[in-house]
């Protein structure tokens, strides 16, 4: 009976430790926004969040999906940097800040996606979603058609710039999955990074509004917002090694608030994680042997950079193991599945990454089978 009740005892007292280091976790941080996340920007992985689902209207953080659609229509070949963007009556009509286009005026698309990452330019967002779309209903649906994709759940845009509009709203748990999809894309920090610049040949100057950027280690992004329903909004992210990640808070009272909170987010995030890469894309981990194909070998390589989240120091007992296919039969298709990368925290599997066939290899035919024949018969004759 006494060793129930001290088993019990000691039961209740690891449980009440948990409880109260969980209070205290969240109690330290104290934060005075409505809602709030830190995300690891490699893994996904929620480090901390407080309303992290709650439906909030995010003022110009909005434009981190504009900004996202932009860059895929740049990267996919869409538009170009260079094009030419003539302004609407409707772009025109935008309020808040703007960097005040003339209807029939062009600018490039450059220098449109600069207004917005730096100055949250409204007139900017709508004149980049109408050259992109036709028109800022149509790019709307596809902002809320790719935050589907992303997995934003508690997303509804109704406009491109983030100005007030009822049933605009998203949460931050939802923005912080849109950041880690702008972020993925490395020539977006060119116009997130940019502290001070101009546009119209210097006429009208641009002055970022994130100000992480002069004042926090590591900070490249992403984008302030502002009303008076959203208070003061921010998405920000900050890079130290391999190691990123993305603080988003909704609901300030004041701008020096949320700046002030996302740095806190941010340096518990650096103070106690890293990020340690495991798979390199585009290594070759090995090559298989092809039966019956044109080409005797396929390499076997990882589509994409993968990470694991660990707690700072623990990072001693991460091994990996290459598992390969002994061989495949031809037709190889590229991108098919040919081995994993198992990576381990000593004897525990914590990740398994897909080895996929870097090229597609055909059936062999009969006429290259007379020609490896000929090409192996060749060899070994000059090898006499």
């Amino acid at each position: 009976m006494l060793k129930k009740t001290l088993l019990f005892t000691l039961i209740f007292v690891l449980i009440c430790s948990v409880l109260l280091e969980n209070f205290a976790y969240a109690d330290n941080f104290n934060l005075k926004s409505k809602s709030a996340i830190l995300m690891d920007a490699n893994t996904g992985k929620v480090l901390y969040e407080k309303n992290s689902h709650e439906e909030l209207p995010p003022a110009s953080v909005t434009k981190v999906m504009t900004m996202l659609l932009v860059i895929e229509a740049l990267d996919s070949g869409k538009i170009k940097t260079t094009d030419k963007v003539v302004t609407s009556e409707h772009a025109y009509d935008m309020g808040g800040t703007q960097i005040y286009l003339e209807v029939g005026e062009e600018m490039t698309v450059d220098d449109l996606l600069k207004s917005v990452a730096m100055n949250s330019a409204n007139d900017a967002s709508v004149a980049l979603a109408e050259y992109i779309s036709g028109s800022e209903e149509k790019f709307v649906e596809e902002m809320n058609k790719r935050a589907k994709e992303l997995g934003a759940k508690n997303t509804n845009f109704k406009n491109a710039s983030g100005l007030p509009e009822d049933g605009h709203y998203t949460s931050v748990y939802d923005m912080a999955l849109i950041s880690r999809e702008l972020v993925k894309h490395k020539n977006v920090f060119k116009y997130l990074t940019d502290k001070i610049d101009s546009v119209r040949n210097g006429k009208f100057s641009l002055a970022n509004t994130n100000k992480l950027l002069w004042n926090y280690q590591g900070a490249d992004g992403i984008k302030t917002g502002s009303t008076s329903e959203a208070l003061y909004c921010l998405s920000a992210t900050a890079k130290r090694g391999d190691t990123r990640f993305i603080a988003v808070v909704f609901g300030a009272p004041d701008s020096a608030t949320r700046f002030k909170e996302a740095s806190k987010l941010l340096d518990y995030g650096f103070a106690n994680f890293e990020t340690k890469k495991v798979v390199e894309a585009g290594k070759v981990y090995g090559n298989i042997k092809v039966l019956k194909g044109q080409q005797d070998y396929v390499n076997a390589i990882s589509q994409n950079d993968e990470y694991i989240l660990l707690k700072k120091g623990e990072s001693k007992n991460i091994k990996q193991i290459v598992s390969l296919n002994k061989y495949v039969d031809a037709p190889v298709k590229a991108g098919s599945e040919i081995g994993t990368v198992k990576i381990y925290d000593g004897n525990n599997l914590i990740k398994t990454v897909s080895l996929i066939a870097d090229k597609s290899v055909k059936r062999t035919n009969l006429i290259n089978t007379f020609e490896k024949i000929y090409k192996s018969w060749v060899k070994n004759t000059k090898s006499l």
